[in-house]
C-alpha cells in the first residue's frame, strides 16, 4: 500500500509539473493557458492519469494490464445513466446522482423511498427534457428494449392492464422485437423480455391488445403475418430479461401496416396489407375470439393506412349497434359499415383541403367528432403541425369541423383521445395534450407537452411515434424512435 501511495505521488508532482508550465510563462503579452487539474470522479486520482475517470477507484486496480481500470472494464450500462451496472445502484432506471438516502446500497429511485417523479417539470423542464405540466417517471432506452441486431429502432407502443393483478404492462414495438416492460412501479420500470420478429427487420411494427393477448404486424417484410402473444405469461417470469416465443402465428397475410382491434367484437383488422392481395390493400377481417386460433372472414376492398373500428353508440341512431369502420385512406376518410363480414357497406367518405397525407384518427368519446393527422401536410404545405377535426354526428353526411394548428412546424403521427384530451405523438415535438373539452365551439387549445426529442422541433421523422393513455393509474407511456419508452405522467 506504501508504495502504491509513493507512485502515485511521484505521478501526480510529474503532471504538476508538466500542467502548471504554461502558468509561469515569462511573456507577458501571451495568453496564458489557465489549465485545471480536475478529479472528475473525486477518487484522489487526476483525470489525466486516472485509467477511470468517471468512476471512483483509487486502487487503480487494473487485472489485465489494458490501461482501463476494472471498474470501467465492466461497463456495460443498461439504463445509460453513465454508471456501469457493476457499481450503479439501481442498473435498470437511470439515476446519475446514485442517492441513496438509507445508505442500503439500493438508490431511492429503485426502493421507492420518494414518490417524486424521475424528473419533475421545473422551469420548463424535466432532467434534459422540455416540458409543459408533465413530468418524467422513467425512461429505458431503445438499446435495451431491442434485440441487438442492426439499428434498432422504436415504432409503435399499445398497453395491457392484468385482470386479476391490476398490473400495468407496456407493449413496446421495435424495428425488430416487441418488448414487455412492467410499468406497474412506473419509477422502477422492470423489462420483462421480448419477442423477436417472425420474418426481417421493418421501421413499421404495431401491436394491439384482445383478451388478454397481443397480436403484433409488421410492414415491409413480406411472411410476417400476425403474431400472437398471451400475456398473462407475463406474471410468471422471475428471472428477466425473457425471449419470448409467440403462442400462434396467422399466416394468410405476409405485410401489414398495422393492425385495428375492436375489443367489443373480438374482430381484428389488418390494414395496410399488399395492394396487390384480394382487397388491395384493404381491411382484412380476422376472428380473434378464440385469440390463438384465427380464422379469416374477408374483407373491405380499398388501401386503408391506418382505421378505428366500434361498436357504435353516438348521436346517428341509425347505427346504433353496428360495427362502424373509420379508415384514413391515404386521400380521404371512409365510414363503413363492416357489422355482415360477407357484406361491409361504404357508408359515406370525406376529403380537405391541402391532403398530404391521411394517415390516422380518432373519434371523441361521444362520437360526435372523429379528429385526424395528416402525416406530411407540413412537409407539403410549410403548416405548422396540423389536426383536422370532422363533425361525423350524421355518419351518411359527415362534414369539416375546424383546423387546429400546434406551436411548432413537427409532423403529427398518432392520436388518441381520453376524456377531455386528445394525445398526440408529434415526433420531434414529443408529445402534445390538446384541450378538447370546447371543440364544438371549434377551440382546440394545447394544455402540456413532454418533448421526447429535444434536439430539435423541426418538420422530420424523428422522436414521438405514438402513445397510450389508457392506464387507470394516469400514467402514460410514449414510445420514441431514438430513445425507447417514456413513462410521464400530469404534474401534481
Amino acid at each position: 500500500m506504501l508504495k502504491l501511495i509513493k507512485k502515485k505521488s511521484q505521478l501526480l508532482t510529474l503532471a504538476l509539473s508538466i500542467l502548471l508550465t504554461p502558468l509561469f510563462h515569462s511573456c507577458d503579452n501571451e495568453p496564458v493557458d489557465q489549465t485545471i487539474l480536475r478529479d472528475s470522479d473525486g477518487d484522489g486520482v487526476i483525470d489525466s492519469i486516472d485509467n477511470c475517470i468517471n468512476f471512483m477507484n483509487p486502487d487503480q486496480a487494473d487485472e489485465d494490464n489494458d490501461g482501463i481500470g476494472d471498474v470501467c472494464d465492466d461497463s456495460a450500462d443498461t439504463d445509460e445513466d453513465g454508471v456501469p451496472d457493476n457499481i450503479d445502484n439501481c442498473p435498470n432506471v437511470s439515476n446519475a446522482d446514485q442517492t441513496d438516502t438509507d445508505g442500503n446500497g439500493v438508490g431511492d429511485i429503485c426502493e421507492g423511498t420518494s414518490d417524486a417523479p424521475l424528473y419533475p417539470c421545473e422551469g420548463g423542464m424535466a432532467g434534459p427534457y422540455p416540458c409543459n405540466d408533465y413530468d418524467l417517471m422513467a425512461h429505458v432506452p431503445v438499446s435495451v428494449l431491442a434485440n441487438t441486431m442492426g439499428t434498432p429502432e422504436g415504432s409503435d407502443i399499445w398497453g395491457w392492464t392484468d385482470p386479476s393483478t391490476g398490473k400495468e404492462y407496456a407493449l413496446v414495438a421495435t424495428t425488430n422485437s416487441t418488448a414487455f416492460v412492467d410499468v406497474t412501479d412506473p419509477l422502477n420500470p422492470v423489462f420483462l423480455g421480448r419477442l423477436d420478429t417472425s420474418a426481417g427487420t421493418n421501421f413499421w411494427r404495431d401491436v394491439k391488445v384482445y383478451n388478454n393477448h397481443a397480436f403484433i404486424v409488421a410492414d415491409g417484410v413480406g411472411p410476417h403475418g400476425m403474431q400472437v402473444f398471451d400475456l398473462t405469461r407475463l406474471r410468471d417470469v422471475t428471472s428477466p430479461p425473457v425471449n419470448f416465443t409467440s403462442d400462434a402465428l396467422y399466416s394468410e397475410f405476409g405485410s401489414a401496416h398495422n393492425i385495428v382491434i375492436n375489443e367489443d367484437s373480438g374482430y381484428a383488422y389488418a390494414v395496410g396489407t399488399t395492394r396487390s392481395g384480394p382487397f388491395s390493400g384493404g381491411p382484412l377481417f380476422i376472428n380473434i375470439q378464440n385469440p390463438t386460433n384465427p380464422v379469416g372472414e374477408g374483407g373491405f376492398a380499398g388501401y386503408a393506412h391506418d382505421a378505428q373500428v366500434v361498436t357504435y353508440d353516438g348521436p346517428d341512431a341509425d347505427y346504433i349497434g353496428r360495427e362502424i369502420l373509420i379508415g384514413s385512406n391515404e386521400n380521404e376518410v371512409v365510414i363503413a359499415d363492416v357489422t355482415d363480414k360477407s357484406n361491409p357497406i361504404t357508408i359515406s367518405t370525406i376529403d380537405y383541403d391541402n391532403i398530404g397525407y391521411t394517415h390516422q384518427g380518432w373519434f371523441t368519446e361521444d362520437m360526435n367528432y372523429f379528429i385526424l393527422g395528416d402525416e406530411t401536410d407540413e412537409m407539403g404545405f410549410g403548416n405548422n403541425t396540423r389536426t383536422i377535426v370532422f363533425n361525423f354526428s350524421d355518419l351518411d353526411n359527415p362534414s369539416f369541423h375546424v383546423d387546429y394548428f400546434g406551436p411548432t412546424p413537427a409532423i403529427d403521427h398518432n392520436g388518441y383521445v381520453k376524456g377531455n384530451t386528445y394525445y398526440q405523438a408529434s415526433y420531434t415535438a414529443g408529445l402534445r395534450m390538446i384541450d378538447i373539452s370546447s371543440i364544438a365551439a371549434g377551440t382546440l387549445t394545447e394544455s402540456g407537452y413532454f418533448d421526447t426529442y429535444p434536439e430539435s422541433n423541426s418538420t422530420s421523422f424523428h422522436g414521438a411515434w405514438s402513445v397510450y393513455p389508457y392506464f387507470a393509474s394516469g400514467n402514460i407511456i410514449v414510445s420514441d424512435i431514438e430513445r425507447g419508452l417514456f413513462i410521464i405522467r400530469k404534474s401534481e
